[in-house]
């Protein structure tokens, strides 16, 4: 029965007597269609159009992905292409050499990737304690009065030029290290070949010690934002357990933030690879390699800095390139490994991320 409907009884056209009547709909008996329908019908009539304007956006965003990765695929053909008389004169005796005489055309590039290594390893056996030290303390214990000048007071510091660092290491800095830490260190830890030497100021530890200040605030800052992201619950369940605040936060907060930390160290890492004027200006500048931290040294970064105005034949300038790609090579060796790592360690163990 349809109660809701009015059927009415057309007559035959004319010549169709004995035909049935047909029966109609009126107004009033179509059904109307619910929200939904009509939102369905809106958007199929607008469907060319979202869709032309989602493949625009698309095929943006893809050409400025794409255009990073141009940009480094260019900039490696490039330096190779400029390296490329230095690879075939030396080929890989060129990393191995620890000779470095551009009159006779002799390099070796050891020199500069050991100064390289050990400086960018003082500093971040200096900064990571600092860095996580302070990150804990702003995230967790400092009040909220201090806590926003002090964070803004140590980010600050990423935003002093470099060279204004290495005078401030050269005036200051070393020869405070050369009247007091070198002759400490002589004293008390002599017996280690680290700490004998000339002690001049200038050197790899003196190039440590600015890098470790340099990357300090890229370490803090990172880390403080992970930590501080860590649901607070974390902290909660663990105190509910008898922890204290220590072991709360080594447990509940550390352990489920530890990738990225170790994230935060890799960019510290990175800053101290490629940092040039302040090394520079405080390492000494010697192409040796010596098992004191005192020496004199050099790195690949500072060398390039230092020569490259003064390259005068086509292979000079060409060894100094196939250093820039050393380094440049080494850079990409750490971030890889580093996404890696950080890969491994947020998985946890059996493929689960790991947080208490």
């Amino acid at each position: 029965m349809l109660s809701s409907a009015f059927f009415h009884i057309l007559p035959s056209p004319p010549g169709g007597e004995g035909k049935p009547a047909e029966l109609k709909f009126s107004n009033q008996a179509q059904a109307v269609s619910p929200p939904w329908k009509r939102l369905v019908l809106q958007r199929n009539e607008r469907k060319g159009q979202v869709n032309r304007g989602d493949k625009i956006f698309r095929t943006l965003v893809f050409l400025m992905a794409l255009s990073v990765v141009l940009v480094m695929a260019f900039m490696i053909y490039e330096m190779v292409r400029g390296a490329w008389p230095s690879i075939q004169k030396f080929g890989f005796k060129f990393l191995t050499g620890s000779k470095w005489n551009p009159v006779s055309e002799e390099y070796g590039a050891l020199p500069f990737i050991y100064g390289t290594v050990v400086s960018s390893a003082i500093a971040l056996t200096i900064a990571i304690p600092l860095s996580i030290g302070a990150a804990i303390y702003l995230a967790e214990y400092a009040p909220k009065w201090l806590r926003s000048p002090l964070s803004f007071l140590i980010e600050l510091l990423a935003a002093i030029p470099s060279v204004v660092y290495g005078l401030w290491g050269i005036f200051v800095l070393v020869p405070w290290i050369r009247t007091v830490v070198q002759p400490f260190l002589n004293r008390w830890f002599g017996f280690i070949p680290l700490f004998q030497g000339s002690m001049y100021g200038i050197g790899m530890l003196s190039a440590g010690i600015i890098l470790a200040i340099m990357v300090v605030p890229y370490i803090s800052s990172v880390s403080r934002e992970v930590i501080m992201a860590v649901p607070y619950t974390q902290r909660e369940a663990a105190l509910a357990l008898g922890s204290t605040k220590w072991e709360a936060i080594r447990i509940a907060v550390l352990r489920y933030c530890k990738s990225g930390i170790l994230g935060a160290v890799i960019l510290g890492l990175g800053r101290a690879i490629g940092e040039t004027m302040a090394v520079t200006m405080v390492i000494g500048n010697t192409p040796q390699i010596k098992a004191s931290i005192f020496e004199p040294a050099h790195s690949m970064a500072s060398v390039i800095a230092n020569e490259f105005a003064e390259a005068t034949s086509t292979l000079y300038l060409s060894v100094l390139i196939e250093i820039g790609l050393v380094l440049l090579v080494i850079a990409l060796i750490v971030n890889v490994s580093a996404r890696l790592l950080v890969w491994t360690v947020a998985r946890g163990p059996q493929g689960n991320p790991t947080i208490l």
